[in-house]
């Protein structure tokens, strides 16, 4: 049988064999007598005709067949496998991590992992874009697994979800698409879970505009109570804050307060319903 043959039949044959992503090293050992231009010119060839995607440096997937017709493999898909390739811990987070707890009511137009280490590059393939952000520390107590049909992903929990969002409002369009994503993500989160190690991987401002958000805009006084007394637990201190921090709060006066959360409210938080 003819060696380019051989290598498109062994990479298309992956999906039966409980796989749909692979690196260039595979073929390698599959073959080891292959030279790297034969390799090449069957991936190129598959990539043309819509079998195989590129999705990072020396690493495709194989186009499931649900996927063919519109060209582009979503994420999801292949990410576990990916970041087990780059050697990663992660997680997927901020609106996609909340999609997967049902508040998908803006649906996110870009791919967002959280990953330990070193920052990777942003990444613009196929019609798609990963958002990387680098954490020094990740909390795997609040990272869940969830089922998809091609194995299983790391999703941050509820809580988790719900703290990044704040700590990275600019990211994802600001403090009012944050509190309608919480709105929606709010009934799925369970205080009793929250550690104070938890609460000190985050800045206690970002804990200050959730709590904020949580009482005062959300109307969830039972849940703002609960992580109020964690945070006094963790023995975390407040100071005062504005709640969009970009904006100059100037005098205090000039805004209302609220004296639980420190909160200067120099910003008008809109939920879309």
């Amino acid at each position: 049988m003819d060696k380019k043959v051989k290598i498109r039949e062994w990479i298309l044959e992956l999906p039966k064999r409980g796989r749909i992503t692979f690196p260039t090293d595979d073929i390698y050992r599959q073959y080891p007598s292959l030279n790297k231009a034969t390799v090449a010119s069957v991936l190129k060839r598959l990539v043309a005709n819509g079998k195989i995607q590129s999705v990072w440096h020396g690493f495709y997937v194989v186009v499931p067949v649900e996927y063919e017709l519109k060209g582009v493999v979503p994420p999801v898909v292949y990410i576990d496998q990916l970041m087990n390739y780059l050697h990663k811990d992660y997680y997927i987070a901020l609106l996609n991590a909340a999609s997967f707890y049902g508040a998908a009511h803006q649906q996110p137009q870009e791919f967002t992992v959280i990953t330990s280490g070193k920052t990777l590059r942003d990444k613009f393939k196929n019609g798609v874009k990963i958002n990387f952000v680098s954490k020094k520390e990740i909390p795997c107590a609040f990272i869940q697994k969830n089922t998809t049909k091609t194995g299983y992903v790391s999703v941050s929990s509820p809580e988790l979800t719900a703290l990044d969002l704040l700590l990275y409002q600019k990211e994802i369009g600001g403090l009012s698409r944050a509190g309608t994503v919480l709105n929606e993500l709010v009934e799925e989160m369970d205080f009793n879970k929250i550690t104070p190690d938890f609460l000190q991987l985050f800045p206690a401002t970002t804990i200050q505009r959730f709590g904020y958000l949580l009482e005062d805009v959300l109307e969830q006084d039972d849940k703002a109570k609960i992580l109020l007394e964690k945070v006094k637990q963790a023995g975390i201190k407040f100071r005062k804050t504005g709640l969009k921090p970009e904006i100059q709060v100037g005098e205090p006066s000039e805004y209302e307060q609220n004296e639980i959360w420190k909160i200067i409210i120099n910003e008008e938080i809109e939920i879309d319903e």
